[in-house]
């Protein structure tokens, strides 16, 4: 009977010393996998421009969706040096560009609420799959729900023309202040109807705005190849301009900027004389100064 006794104390020492190893290991895994989950939803993205949605963490993948300046998404991973896997509000999963000037990332309780948000769009969805999301070919996913039209980059363009027409006639001061809308200069009045019309802030002065292009979009040094919505950059007058050989548009000092509105018209201020924002045509008097252009949406 002692016996019996003793080799049952023995089991029972023994299960108590492998649960006391085995648990707390459970434990660790268990909170390991909280720990991840929570770091998914750990952090929101704010977009601060707007900025194209792509279905593959690359600048030649498919857009399938514009996020604009507001926009909350879920951040679910950073894919690269250039880009996150982020979520919509509306469900929509692919990659956007990582760039402070078109997000910017805050963790926190409001990461958890945006990523649990329900799918308003789920109606209009039906799931599919889609490797090209990086979850896999068997892996469900939401059909990407496009945003409206005013969204799509024409609409955007119209949308900031429409923005720079209602301020025609505003009165023209060279340096005027960024933060309000009583007066423009030529730099100031593009960097308004962008940021207004599109959500999208352009830098400050006309020198820093054709930097941008050259550095975010295509610079076009060609009149005729010029788009509606494009920004023109020209130097100071008289000028020589590329209509004459021999100039380097990209070492000539920009001086002014305008909106081509197509059909060989500009959208800008240049001067108290002239009547502050003005609709004119692009003259020769223009040509012999323009440098390039290029466009901001695309």
């Amino acid at each position: 009977m002692n016996i019996k006794k003793s080799l049952l104390a023995c089991l029972l020492v023994s299960a108590a010393v492998s649960a006391a190893l085995i648990l707390p290991e459970g434990n660790k895994a268990a909170a390991a996998s909280a720990a991840t989950q929570k770091s998914v939803v750990s952090q929101t993205g704010i977009i601060q421009a707007s900025v194209k949605l792509r279905d593959k963490p690359s600048m030649s993948s498919e857009v399938v969706a514009y996020l604009k300046s507001g926009d909350q998404v879920a951040i679910l991973e950073k894919s690269n040096a250039y880009f996150y896997k982020v979520k919509t509000s509306s469900g929509i999963i692919g990659y956007t560009s990582s760039a402070d000037q078109y997000i910017t990332v805050k963790s926190g309780a409001a990461a958890a609420a945006t990523a649990s948000k329900p799918d308003t769009n789920a109606a209009a969805s039906k799931t599919v799959t889609s490797p090209s999301l990086g979850a896999g070919p068997s892996t469900p996913v939401p059909t990407p729900v496009l945003p409206p039209v005013s969204a799509k980059p024409s609409a955007l363009i119209e949308q900031v023309i429409q923005t720079g027409m209602k301020y025609l006639g505003t009165p023209y001061q060279y340096g005027s202040d960024r933060n309000q809308t009583n007066s423009f200069d030529c730099s100031a009045f593009t960097r308004q109807i962008f940021k207004e019309g599109a959500g999208m802030t352009l830098p400050m002065d006309s020198r820093q705005q054709g930097a941008w292009i050259k550095e975010n979009s295509s610079a076009v040094y060609t009149i005729d190849d010029l788009k509606r919505g494009d920004l023109v950059f020209f130097q100071d007058s008289p000028g020589t301009g590329t209509l004459n050989t021999g100039v380097n548009p990209d070492q000539e000092r920009i001086s002014h900027v305008a909106l081509y509105l197509g059909d060989g018209k500009l959208l800008h201020t240049y001067s108290e004389k002239a009547g502050g924002v003005v609709v004119t045509d692009f003259s020769n008097s223009w040509k012999l100064r323009f440098l390039y252009g290029g466009s901001v949406i695309r």
